[in-house]
């Protein structure tokens, strides 16, 4: 019995040692050293079912707000990192399903509460009082599908997208679009010109609207009774912005990912770049491209992080930090969070969003 335990024990530690080892090194000198690693700073313990890590976000105190979202009736969860303490707590423990995070010019927290027993909802919290204020719910009167991701422009106009991945909630608009929140209150859709459209992003000029297509074929991941999943589209798109900040101009489509899944969440940096969560299982990663579409550089988050729980390596979303991390990048991967350093700034321009 002794031989079989340490047999058991040497297998587990040399597939661990394999695992990551498997995981290449970054590529794009300009960007990323060679020899920069990721760093595991969080990962979920709480008795929550299924779901993965998203949106984050950095504060103006520089702390990481995400989201933890579970399955079905398990509460979703907003989490706070601070970066001085490196710990996790909980700030929000009823999140009404929150995936896309992001902080506006007054230190508002902004909230994109998705289907499956969510908040369908554009919502936005005081984070001292942790009051928390609906934007936007519907649109021409019909609720919204699931807002999922968002960006905010330097006059303070919410932009998010509105797919379907979860819940049996039924869909009432005909489009899963992206839509503009401005800050009277006014909901304009920017374009349904996209089969399903999940992260989001500005260029720092606030001249193009960068939206990933990402149709995984069904509304309602991982129910027994949903049709067949039929996947689509798997693109970048890039959107030319008028003055007005509406499409001016024919899409353009900057990245293919063919048969592959595509990227699900995205931020920008500085100059210009863009930075793509990618979850095909045969390449997970940060891909960063040019607004050409030409890849850069890549950080590679599979096959699996070492330390986290129920890893594969796919990543969801991220976001740089501020002062000190601004060369930060922060990754929200499986269950988990981590951070890597880069050689290049992120893109700060998010305007107020109050009148």
């Amino acid at each position: 019995m002794r031989t079989r335990i340490v047999a058991i024990l040497f297998v587990s530690c040399w597939s661990s040692l394999v695992v990551a080892a498997d995981v290449p090194k970054p590529t794009g000198d300009t960007i990323v050293s060679p020899d920069a690693k990721l760093e595991l700073l969080f990962t979920r313990s709480l008795p929550i079912t299924g779901g993965l890590t998203e949106g984050p976000t950095t504060a103006p105190d520089g702390s990481i707000y995400f989201s933890d979202i579970p399955f079905g009736a398990d509460k979703g969860k907003i989490m706070r990192f601070d970066p001085k303490t490196k710990q996790t707590t909980v700030f929000s423990d009823d999140s009404r399903k929150s995936n896309g995070l992001k902080f506006d010019a007054d230190g508002l927290l902004v909230a994109c509460e998705g289907a499956d027993e969510g908040g369908r909802s554009v919502a936005r919290y005081d984070v001292k009082t942790k009051t928390r204020t609906v934007l936007a719910d519907k649109y021409q009167g019909k609720r919204f599908n699931a807002p999922n991701d968002l960006a905010i422009d330097s006059k303070g106009r919410i932009y998010f997208s509105d797919p379907k991945y979860l819940g049996a909630e039924k869909r009432e608009l005909e489009h899963r679009s992206v839509y503009r929140i401005d800050t009277d209150g006014k909901v304009t859709e920017v374009t349904h010109d996209v089969e399903k459209p999940n992260g989001v992003a500005l260029s720092p000029d606030n001249k193009t609207l960068y939206v990933g297509d990402h149709n995984n074929g069904t509304d309602r991941i991982g129910d027994p009774d949903a049709p067949p999943a039929k996947p689509g589209a798997m693109k970048i798109h890039a959107f030319p912005l008028g003055a007005d900040g509406l499409v001016s101009g024919p899409r353009k489509t900057i990245v293919d990912f063919g048969d592959q899944a595509g990227s699900d969440g995205m931020t920008v940096d500085a100059q210009g770049h863009v930075y793509l969560t990618c979850r095909s299982l045969k390449r997970p990663g940060v891909m960063i491209i040019e607004p050409t579409g030409k890849e850069v550089a890549f950080i590679a988050t599979g096959v699996s992080q070492p330390g986290a729980t129920e890893p594969v390596g796919l990543p969801s979303n991220v976001t740089f930090g501020i002062g000190s991390e601004s060369k930060t990048l922060y990754v929200t991967i499986d269950k988990s969070l981590y951070r890597i350093n880069l050689k290049v700034e992120g893109h700060r321009g998010a305007g107020k969003t109050k009148p």
